[in-house]
């Protein structure tokens, strides 16, 4: 991980300079935010994988997650570690491709290249900070589907992703329904509850009374709020678990001693592991990013933008849905994924759904799971063969 430092870790390069393919659109192309402020010039940060066939017809949106990126099936040029879904991407693989064009991008907030709060506001020379309007999931969406007319798709095969991923497939099939074949939300919901809501404004709030943010201009001032970002994350990490797992890995079990300290050190494994992964964060993550990011889930309400009706987000959707739960999952349970397949019913949508049987919480889809490998191959090659899509090696 020797070029860390040179990275967002230790400054804003990925901010600015991304190690990825990147689109930087003209000033008469803004994106016009929910926030009523445009953003201009937008640049979005991607990566594609496979090819694209002649029709254009396989091509295979991946969103990620609260704290992913682009990076979905190659080494993270920050961490050096495997993309983020590897297991899932890949030749062969459930989205496999030799068969499907695979892009994914960043989000509009993050701080992996896409324009966010550590990106140069071009007007000032200084990073944007708190002066980026705040984002929404359907800004996110908007920003992505000019990546996909930049590159000159009409309809998208497949929009997958889980979490906040999830969320943005949900608002893709309800804003462009005609530019979605077909769609997969993972361990997600069509609104983030209170209880998220709660959870998020810890983390935030963790950031801001960390003495380094400076209002959030710290990088103008050579600091860091790591305390606070590694706080946040340390509280999130453990909603993506589920009380089993835990149980499973950690126990009780003390930290390379025999016997309590009676300190406030890390006595317990799940102390040490919650701080390693504190620690590990802050090098590849901006804590104003973690601002934007969790509150565009916090105000995501898709029934809110259809007059307080789910089903009217789908009517008369001709896209095909799978939407995929697991049973330990506490942060985004499976009693948000049936409210999604009801509404898609009564929109009259064609829907397929899956509840999981594991113990390995939310963070179950980012995992080797082969129930989810096997439900992700099935539904794609049946919707693969609705398309007309050639097999792998086949000519169309």
């Amino acid at each position: 991980m020797g070029q860390t430092a040179n990275l967002l870790g230790g400054g804003r390069g990925e901010a600015d300079d991304p190690h990825s393919l990147v689109i930087r659109f003209p000033e008469s192309e803004p994106l016009t935010t929910d926030a009523g402020v445009d953003i201009f010039p937008l640049t979005i940060a991607y990566q594609t994988y496979g090819a694209l066939n002649a029709d254009k017809s396989n091509a295979v949106l991946i969103c990620h997650a609260l704290t992913g990126d682009q990076h979905v099936a190659n080494v993270n040029p920050v961490t050096d570690k495997p993309g983020w879904w590897s297991t899932m991407v890949g030749p062969g693989k459930p989205i496999d491709t030799e068969r499907y064009f695979v892009i994914c991008s960043n989000v509009v907030g993050g701080c992996m290249g896409s324009t966010g709060p550590a990106s140069t506001n071009p007007r000032t020379g200084q990073p944007f900070g708190l002066e980026l309007p705040v984002i929404t999931i359907r800004d996110m969406v908007r920003a992505q589907a000019k990546l996909i007319d930049h590159l000159g798709i009409d309809q998208l095969f497949c929009v997958a992703g889980g979490s906040m991923g999830g969320m943005q497939v949900l608002q893709w099939a309800a804003l462009f329904p005609r530019r979605v074949f077909c769609a997969m939300p993972i361990a997600a919901a069509a609104r983030h509850s209170s209880q998220n809501i709660a959870f998020h404004e810890v983390g935030r709030q963790a950031i801001m009374a960390d003495p380094e943010w400076r209002g959030g201009r710290y990088f103008e001032n050579n600091v860091r709020p790591t305390k606070g970002l590694a706080v946040a994350r340390m509280a999130a990490h453990i909603t993506y678990m589920s009380d089993e797992a835990l149980h499973r890995k950690f126990g009780r079990k003390l930290q390379d001693r025999e016997s309590p300290t009676f300190s406030f050190d890390a006595d317990f494994q799940i102390e040490s592991y919650l701080r390693h992964q504190g620690s590990t964060f802050v090098e590849r993550f901006d804590a104003n990013s973690y601002l934007y990011v969790t509150r565009a889930m916090d105000y995501f309400d898709l029934a809110a933008d259809y007059g307080g009706s789910l089903a009217n987000a789908f009517k008369g959707s001709k896209t095909r849905f799978c939407i995929v739960s697991f049973t330990s999952d506490w942060l985004f349970p499976t009693s948000n994924s049936r409210a999604i397949v009801h509404a898609l019913n009564a929109g009259g949508a064609s829907v397929s759904f899956v509840e999981i049987d594991t113990d390995k919480g939310h963070d179950a889809f980012l995992l080797d799971v082969p129930e989810l490998l096997a439900t992700t191959r099935g539904f794609l090659e049946s919707a693969a063969r609705a398309r007309g899509l050639p097999a792998p090696g086949a000519v169309k």
